[in-house]
């Protein structure tokens, strides 16, 4: 047996509060570590104590193996727990932890180092007779071979980071224009978050389903599945929702892709928490795509149909128990789903978000579930991944389940930054997703535009501004005017948009709202809108995006500046990549004109709405 009493958890949000309630439960002591951009997160003051490893750039501070091993030898700390993301798969921290002395709470290095590498991982897998997606995972990574060796397996082909996952790194090309851009955007991007740009290709399986298993192993030998979630319903390759079991899987299948995934562990030395991704066709064929060695996001929904600790039986592995369950004692219950709420705006190319978080209340209930990293006056940082919380929902049926989430999403209050919330209340009922039929495809085949600002929102927005406004002078004065009373005229903006209102109550007001400084968040119908008061400022003179001036659409690091003071550019053409979050945006032109000036240079870091470019409009070609 091995010992340890106080944990290191070597992440943030989320996922660092539930390692530590777990950690908690079972008599352990919790580090929490923290950048100066996460000083006052709720991860830091949940855990037992807290040590700073640096500033906010996750190259200084989150991905720093020296930090980390510095803050687990300040701290006393005498194991490791990686959580996911960061540096949970990375061969060499598990090794440098294991030369400090420190348990690794995770799978050992030479499984991490196998599966890490989606090319190394794959080749290893079609030694293994494991059937997998076809594609290129050689050694020459020339821009000039990819697009050869894409050309030759037929597009549409998946661009993928070897190292890492989340979406990140990863491209789909259904043009040949497009394959070269797309190989060093994935490329860059990889660089970026997992210090590694080397790339593979593989055929985009069409309309498929995104089923993986969950595995645990031991280190006496003893391997198992925990079933399946399916993790269809992605953008950006990122998931969305996930669930378990899957619509798609009956027993048959579940025994055969579980057989599969175990084979695939026990042919790597593996020990602990594993997921080996799969992609499931419409004649239930099924390719390996990855293996992650680590715990998921969306471990929850697995945990709510088996009734099990995930991160439980990680720390008891780690300390050398055997596995609790044998696969026969495994048993099913129910069904469970998982949505990412995101602070991110789905109507507008999912762009982050960040900011303050001014109220946050979770909703509760039979069968809900919330896993958060925030609190109220939480900051969503430019740095990292905008994930606010996961809302998880279980229940005897799958509808059971759906109708709970759905009813969490709507009693879950978060205002502040624009967040994916009513976006995935859509989701959840669109009539597709409900029967079960969703796939990778969901989110292309199907359009959710932007919802227009109903009148009560604006009408609200108003009559809020009104009742602040009043609330400075004593009641019998409000409103008054020394000739006959009359509505008092409000301007406000939104969405692009200005409206003038007449208002002259502000009684009777009965929705979610907010407000800060000259903004009101008027919240109905789980539809968040930031109002902006423009009563007393001048009227705008130039319709947005139409003023000659590229603009920060958020927080982020300029990666590169495609442009020159003086060159003519065409509409849709990228002047600006920006890095925020992790992911790469092509900031591009908004209008033909000939660039007048550059504010930024790379490397550098912007405020939302700084301005990078300016366009002369007088040149514009026409």
């Amino acid at each position: 047996m091995t010992d340890f009493s106080k944990i290191l958890i070597a992440n943030r949000g989320e996922i660092a509060v539930r390692i530590h309630r777990t950690a908690r439960e079972m008599g352990y002591r919790t580090v929490a570590v923290y950048s100066d951009a996460d000083k006052a997160a709720l991860h830091v003051s949940t855990c037992s104590e807290a040590v700073r490893i640096g500033p906010a750039p996750v190259g200084e501070s989150y991905l720093s193996i020296d930090r980390i091993l510095e803050a687990a030898h300040k701290s006393g700390a005498d194991a490791v727990h990686p959580g996911y993301g960061f540096l949970s798969e990375n061969a060499e921290f598990a090794t440098a932890c294991e030369k400090a002395g420190l348990v690794f709470i995770g799978p050992p290095p030479a499984a991490i180092a196998a599966m890490g590498n989606k090319a190394a991982a794959k080749r290893r897998m079609i030694d293994a007779g494991v059937p997998c997606v076809p594609g290129y995972q050689g050694a020459d990574q020339s821009d000039a071979n990819l697009e050869k060796e894409a050309r030759k397996i037929g597009l549409p082909v998946m661009v993928k980071a070897a190292s890492g996952g989340g979406g990140r790194g990863m491209r789909l090309v259904e043009r040949d224009g497009d394959l070269l851009e797309a190989i060093r955007t994935a490329r860059a991007e990889a660089e970026s978050a997992f210090g590694s740009g080397e790339l593979i290709l593989e055929k985009a399986v069409v309309d498929a389903r995104h089923v993986e298993i969950q595995v645990f192993a031991d280190a006496h030998g003893n391997v198992i599945h925990l079933g399946e979630r399916d993790c269809s319903v992605q953008r950006r390759h990122q998931k969305v929702i996930e669930e378990a079991p899957s619509p798609a899987v009956d027993t048959n299948l579940r025994e055969r892709m579980g057989a599969a995934a175990v084979a695939a562990a026990k042919a790597n030395g593996y020990r602990g928490a594993g997921t080996v991704e799969f992609l499931l066709g419409n004649d239930g064929a099924f390719y390996f795509l990855e293996m992650n060695t680590r715990l998921q996001v969306e471990h929850p929904v697995t945990e709510e149909i088996t009734g099990l600790d995930l991160v439980e039986w990680q720390l008891r592995v780690a300390r050398g128990e055997s596995l609790p369950l044998t696969q026969e004692q495994v048993k099913f219950k129910g069904h469970a789903i998982e949505v990412r709420l995101y602070a991110e705006d789905p109507y507008n190319g999912f762009l982050p978000q960040a900011g303050r978080v001014d109220v946050w209340r979770p909703a509760s209930g039979a069968g809900v579930r919330l896993d958060y990293g925030v609190t109220n006056g939480s900051t969503i940082s430019p740095f990292y991944d905008p994930m606010i919380a996961k809302v998880i929902a279980h229940g005897a049926t799958r509808e059971e389940a759906r109708s709970r989430l759905v009813r969490a999403l709507r009693e879950t209050v978060i205002l502040g930054p624009t967040t994916n919330r009513h976006f995935l209340i859509r989701l959840l009922e669109h009539p597709d997703f409900a029967a079960g039929k969703a796939t990778t495809a969901f989110l292309t085949k199907h359009d959710f535009p932007a919802p227009a600002i109903s009148d009560a929102h604006w009408d609200t927005a108003a009559r809020l501004l009104w009742r602040a406004s009043a609330a400075h002078y004593p009641a019998p004065l409000r409103g008054w005017r020394n000739s006959n009373p009359e509505p008092a005229p409000i301007r406000l903006a939104a969405g692009g948009t200005e409206r003038l209102l007449q208002v002259a109550s502000g009684d009777g007001i009965d929705t979610l709202f907010h407000i800060d400084g000259d903004d009101v968040i008027v919240d109905l119908d789980a539809f968040a809108v930031r109002f902006t008061d423009k009563t007393y400022a001048p009227p705008a003179t130039a319709a947005a995006g139409s003023d000659g001036k590229l603009r920060a659409p958020m927080d982020g690091r300029i990666v590169a500046i495609k442009v020159a003071a003086g060159d003519t550019v065409a509409r849709g053409q990228t002047l600006v990549v920006l890095e925020a979050m992790k992911i790469q945006h092509q900031l591009k032109a908004v209008l033909d004109a000939r660039i007048e000036s550059i504010s930024v240079q790379e490397g550098q870091q912007v405020a939302n709405r700084t301005v990078l470019i300016t366009m002369a409009a007088d040149a514009a070609a026409h």
